[in-house]
């Protein structure tokens, strides 16, 4: 029960304004506006998780692509009034195949993680960001961190919309493989080496 528009916003130099909507006619401004500052703002997560595994601060950033090379792709998800919502979901049960998604919404609660056995749905915070981890960092992380299970639920009185970025690592450049400082006897590796492009069709088609 979900339309959606997918697109790379960052780098500016790899994004193809031509399928970039034109209609509202700032589109193409506010969101290159919005995309930088949510760079930068990767970058000082992608920091702060480094130093949580005892690494260098830039050395998460630099496995997934560092400045030049990371991606990220923004979705926004069009959620209609359902007459039935509890016979339909928005978006199934899930992980992000990303490093870190960022999401904001439009203060409609549909967003739930599945947290202690239990699905919680996230609460809708003024002036906020939602951020969680996704699949890539868990691979780095031999499963330090974890990517989270989450669903989007529609709603009968409010439409719901979402604007979700997704950093993601280059398809095909660079190995996803757990970081050999956090793999020992003790922990051996829990995932295999895959690039991204890979680690897409494994959850396809698995």
């Amino acid at each position: 029960w979900e339309d959606y528009f997918f697109h790379l916003v960052f780098p500016e130099d790899k994004r193809n304004i031509s399928i970039w909507p034109e209609i509202p006619s700032d589109y193409e401004a506010a969101t290159a506006e919005y995309a930088r500052p949510l760079r930068a703002l990767a970058t000082r997560v992608l920091s702060a998780l480094s130093l949580g595994l005892g690494l260098e601060e830039g050395r998460l950033e630099k496995e997934v692509g560092g400045l030049e090379e990371m991606l990220l792709q923004m979705k926004i998800n069009f959620y209609p009034k359902c007459p039935q919502p509890e016979l339909a979901l928005g978006v199934e049960a899930h992980t992000d195949i990303s490093a870190l998604t960022f999401i904001l919404h439009n203060m409609v609660p549909g967003l739930q993680l599945f947290y202690k056995g239990k699905w919680v749905t996230a609460k809708c915070v003024p002036n906020s960001i939602i951020m969680h981890i996704g699949d890539t960092i868990e691979i780095l992380s031999n499963g330090k961190y974890k990517s989270i299970l989450h669903r989007g639920l529609v709603n009968k009185e409010k439409v719901r919309i979402s604007w979700a970025v997704f950093c993601e690592p280059p398809r095909e450049k660079i190995i996803l493989k757990p970081l050999p400082e956090l793999v020992t006897e003790a922990e051996p590796a829990q995932f295999p080496s895959r690039t991204f492009a890979q680690h897409i069709e494994h959850k396809l088609f698995r």
